[in-house]
């Protein structure tokens, strides 16, 4: 039995459909389907039952998933020691990010690592907070940033830098002119917030509760830029985190105000699968993270 059908068949035991496996691993779906039957072929028993809108799959092909999984790691880590040899990084990396960290962190990190690590594979991706820990957690990622807390007993959870949270407001808000607010100001405003899941929506909705504000009407977006643009068309006001405006307030496109009090800020965390183990390009990957200009 060699690597690549466990591969094929770990890759569609976890997207529990043929054609995303097929999709991920750039193979066509039929290719895929006879991967699947060659194996249980081999093995003498059905791995997979499926319909046309179910795949789940059995007693055997539970047992053969977690030998695969364990195989397919001691395959990538034997390699990672051959390449050590000779000091080479090499191998893939799949990196995931929330959204203020993917759009506005995450590209310079991964531009200065590509530039000295280049035969590293590297593989990004960006959603909110609870979608990248969902996909560090089920193995689809091998590390994630995120600017949300996280509290899962199975993931390695690692502080790399602190994030200043600021008030935004359109340029003719009644607030613009104020050099400094105080909670009481903020009450019975139109708010601009982030979806369910994100980190950002997380930390304003902590803040909004502890200062006990009313909102006079909310409005959900599903990005950082989108809440960005709609406090400069004037749809609201907003608390976003201050990578995301630098180029604006520069601009003068929008106003921030300095809420009375300590300023507001929180942790990104690097995470990681406690059973997963660091393989080189994650490694060097950390490293580089942490002394990255940008953090400083």
């Amino acid at each position: 039995m060699i690597a690549d059908p466990l591969k094929i068949f770990v890759t569609v035991a976890e997207q529990k459909n043929f054609s995303r496996a097929a999709e991920e691993l750039y193979l066509s779906q039929p290719s895929v389907s006879l991967q699947i039957r060659n194996l249980e072929n081999e093995l003498g028993t059905k791995l997979i039952d499926r319909s046309p809108k179910h795949l789940e799959l059995t007693q055997s092909g539970e047992i053969l998933y977690g030998y695969a999984k364990h195989i397919l790691q001691l395959q990538a880590k034997a390699k990672q020691e051959i390449d050590m040899l000779s000091n080479e990084v090499t191998g893939s990396l799949k990196v995931g990010a929330s959204y203020t960290i993917g759009e506005y962190i995450l590209p310079f990190v991964l531009a200065e690592f590509a530039a000295q690590y280049p035969n590293v594979d590297i593989e990004a991706s960006i959603d909110n907070t609870e979608k990248i820990t969902q996909k560090v957690r089920s193995n689809h990622l091998d590390l994630g940033l995120v600017e949300g807390e996280v509290h899962y007993p199975d993931l390695d959870i690692h502080h790399f830098m602190d994030d200043e949270i600021i008030l935004v407001v359109p340029n003719h808000h009644a607030l613009a002119g104020l050099p400094i607010v105080k909670e009481a100001q903020l009450q019975d405003q139109v708010w601009i917030l982030r979806e369910i899941g994100s980190g950002t929506r997380a930390f304003s909705d902590k803040l909004i509760k502890d200062w006990d504000i009313q909102a006079k009407k909310t409005y959900i977006f599903g990005s950082s830029q989108a809440v960005k643009q709609a406090v400069i068309a004037g749809l609201g006001i907003a608390l976003v985190s201050s990578w995301i405006v630098r180029k604006e307030l520069i601009a003068k496109e929008l106003t921030t105000i300095r809420i009375k009090g300590n300023r507001l800020m929180r942790p990104f965390y690097l995470i990681k699968t406690s059973n997963h183990e660091m393989s080189k390009a994650m490694e060097v990957f950390k490293e580089r993270l942490y002394a990255h200009d940008l953090l400083t």
